[in-house]
């Protein structure tokens, strides 16, 4: 979808990536590291990342949120949150046994799953109507327990568990993460959360699963700095979790990379301890540019599910475009519209663009949008986007 962006000239709502820069300060720093005389770092760094910056990385878990790390031990920085998630499920995920998951699925999900040799065992998001307890008005994603239970069964290994959610913008409740803690009490499982939009909650409040009760040692929290600081093309994450589970990860990262980019980790470092009040900034303008999207979409007639979290909302294009499939909507709408956007369809493990069940009558006509652009680019989509729909009601 970004390559027919760009053919077309479209305004990208499609791949999630800002167009705006982060701290200068953070930019500052990484340029010095590369360039400043006798402050260079263009070198190997340690395996599991400068002392700095998991310091920092230590710091800002327990400032927020409580969770208490070893930086020494109980750190390890990665190439990106995917090769944390890769070196997880290839360090803990034995072959043959099963992970569940939510679906829809961010897609490094079945592959990695797939490369250790395991099952992935897909749970779906449920839809949430409007007039069942929701006091937005508006439909909504949800975690369907007893689907998620009955997904767990004596092969399962690890559970992958991605909040807040790509691409719904779902954020699990505590009390949703409770059932998932009770669920596995008593059993080997390991759980592996992916939180890179831990600072991206418009709703709600963050959890992250590790600070839950018996749950720390059976937990790898990952997280990066991609979607935190606006730098998507740094590739600085990072895997937190007890010595045992992190040793096992580091075992499988060292063959997938040796270190990640050195000079960009003390700039990181500096942004987890300095730059709260941007990162503050920042959501709210994400909120901001959601709500203007949505409320967009919904005049334009499509049906727009709520998204606390993340950059990223869903609409439906059924009640508009009446036949149609996300695929062919997204696939002609850089040419027709100008504007870019990505079917859900293509984040289910095993569906397809056909795909239905009892939850959500039909995922083949959902669309995934991005409201992480610039001002002058979100303008730009909706100004194109309502144009596009008001021929089509024309027609």
């Amino acid at each position: 979808m970004s390559a027919l962006a760009a053919q077309h000239k479209a305004a990208n709502l499609g791949q999630g990536f800002p167009d705006e820069d982060g701290p200068q300060e953070m930019l500052d720093i990484a340029a010095r590291m590369v360039h400043e005389p006798g402050a260079t770092m263009n070198q190997y760094g340690p395996g599991r990342g400068l002392p700095e910056l998991r310091r920092a990385i230590a710091a800002d878990r327990a400032r927020r949120h409580g969770h208490e790390l070893d930086p020494e031990t109980e750190i390890a920085v990665t190439v990106g949150a995917t090769e944390a998630l890769a070196a997880s499920i290839l360090g803990l995920v034995e072959e043959g046994s099963e992970v569940v998951a939510l679906e829809p699925t961010y897609d490094a999900y079945p592959a990695a799953v797939g490369l250790a040799g395991a099952t992935l065992v897909p749970v779906r998001l449920q839809r949430v109507q409007a007039d069942q307890d929701n006091s937005a008005g508006h439909t909504s994603f949800a975690l369907d327990r007893e689907a998620f239970a009955a997904a767990l069964s004596p092969r399962t290994s690890a559970i992958l568990l991605n909040t807040p959610h790509n691409p719904t913008g779902t954020v699990l409740s505590r009390e949703d993460l409770e059932f998932i803690a009770d669920c596995i009490r008593g059993t080997q499982i390991v759980v592996i959360t992916d939180e890179v939009y831990e600072h991206l909650v418009f709703e709600g409040t963050h959890v992250p699963f590790a600070t839950l009760t018996g749950m720390r040692e059976r937990t790898v929290t990952i997280s990066s700095a991609a979607k935190s600081f606006n730098v998507t093309g740094w590739k600085i994450g990072w895997a937190m979790a007890p010595a045992e589970l992190l040793d096992a990860v580091v075992a499988a990262k060292q063959f997938l990379s040796y270190v990640g980019a050195t000079p960009f980790q003390p700039a990181v470092a500096w942004a987890l301890d300095n730059a709260h009040d941007w990162s503050v900034q920042w959501r709210d303008t994400l909120e901001r540019r959601r709500t203007e999207l949505a409320e967009a979409l919904r005049d334009m007639g499509m049906e727009v599910f709520e998204a606390p979290g993340t950059y990223f909302l869903i609409s439906d294009i059924a009640p508009m475009f009446p036949g149609e499939s996300a695929v062919d909507f997204c696939t002609r709408l850089p040419k027709d519209a100008g504007v870019a956007a990505i079917p859900v369809s293509v984040f289910l493990a095993d569906g397809g663009p056909e795909a239905t069940d009892s939850s959500c009558s039909s995922w083949n006509t959902l669309v995934r949008w991005t409201f992480c652009k610039n001002d002058e680019t979100m303008a730009t989509a909706i100004d194109r986007l309502r144009s596009f729909t008001r021929a089509a009601q024309l027609r």
